[in-house]
């Protein structure tokens, strides 16, 4: 027997994408993000609502990156999430995140995070709000990669959103609770 939940937005897995961007004065920003994904072989794309300052700053700067977020840092991924840039200007810092400008793309890479999609704007639609980049770059870690020079998705240790529970996993297991362990931050 099925039990239904109804038309809703649950599905495994969702990415948890911390999207970073800088201010108009230069200040980086990020938000978690988990509705999104990719849409073409060098397209990603994603739901954001044209209320957040950070496709405001997409928008002015054309410009963003996409970290995937990881087991070590869900409380700092969650709290971007949970507070607005809008009404926090220092959000990123207050995580206690770090950024290093991208050579390729006029957006902050986050230096906690270790696996970054760069990305240039290619278009936005605001009554659908689907915002569609051009992945003009994967930036990895080097201390992520095995002996090989791959990606070690142990070591890289992404997570996803369980819709479901709202909590956060990694392969094999639970990471956190989402829209809650980054209220300590507050």
């Amino acid at each position: 027997m099925r039990r239904s939940f109804g038309a809703k937005p649950l599905s495994y897995p969702q990415p948890v994408f911390i999207i970073a961007t800088y201010s108009e004065d230069s200040t980086p920003d990020a938000m978690n993000a988990a509705w999104g994904g990719i849409s073409e072989e060098n397209e990603i794309s994603l739901c954001l609502s044209a209320g957040h300052k950070t496709v405001k700053n997409i928008l002015n700067r054309k410009a963003f990156t996409v970290s995937m977020a990881d087991e070590a840092h869900v409380v700092a991924c969650d709290y971007v999430g949970l507070v607005s840039g809008n009404r926090v200007p220092d959000k990123f810092q207050k995580a206690g995140f770090h950024a290093t400008k991208s050579e390729n793309v006029d957006a902050p890479m986050i230096d906690e995070l270790p696996i970054c999609i760069e990305c240039r704007l290619k278009d936005y639609n605001p009554d659908t709000c689907i915002l569609r980049g051009e992945i003009v770059n994967v930036a990895v870690d080097e201390c992520v990669l095995n002996e090989k020079g791959e990606v070690d998705v142990a070591k890289a240790a992404p997570i996803i959103f369980d819709p479901f529970n709202n909590t956060y996993l990694k392969i094999g297991g639970k990471v956190g609770n989402a829209f809650s362990d980054g209220k300590q931050l507050k």
